[in-house]
């Protein structure tokens, strides 16, 4: 766990920031306390694309386009294989299995573009 304080427009808060395993869920905790007013709640989080079948989905970590999908649906994969090839800022990055699964659903094509935090492939 680490702890940082932020100034967001002249308002300071206290955070913590918990890291977790690649795929793992979201671990429910009591927020921190804020050191002022809280700031507006977000909107929540759009609902998963269609076709995102799997338990473990792997998301964009930035916005780029794709180049290359090297996985089918129905593909066994070992962890740190090859699943898409995303293109941003003028460099190819290698996204790749977070573990051994099988594909359970692609959600991009050749020549897409994502955004950061879409879902890219999920897994079983």
């Amino acid at each position: 766990m680490k702890y940082y304080n932020i100034t967001v427009n002249g308002v300071a808060y206290s955070v913590s920031v918990e890291e977790t395993a690649a795929g793992a869920a979201p671990v429910a905790a009591a927020p921190a306390a804020p050191k002022a007013p809280a700031a507006p709640a977000a909107a929540p989080k759009a609902a998963a694309p269609a076709g995102a079948a799997g338990a473990v989905s792997v998301k964009a970590p930035m916005p780029g386009n794709i180049l290359d999908v090297k996985v089918a649906a129905g593909a066994s994969v070992k962890a740190g294989d090859v699943l898409v090839i995303l293109e941003a800022m003028k460099m190819e990055n290698e996204i790749v299995a977070p573990q051994d699964g099988t594909v359970a659903s692609v959600n991009v094509h050749k020549g897409d573009t994502v955004n950061s935090g879409d879902v890219l492939v999920s897994m079983n």
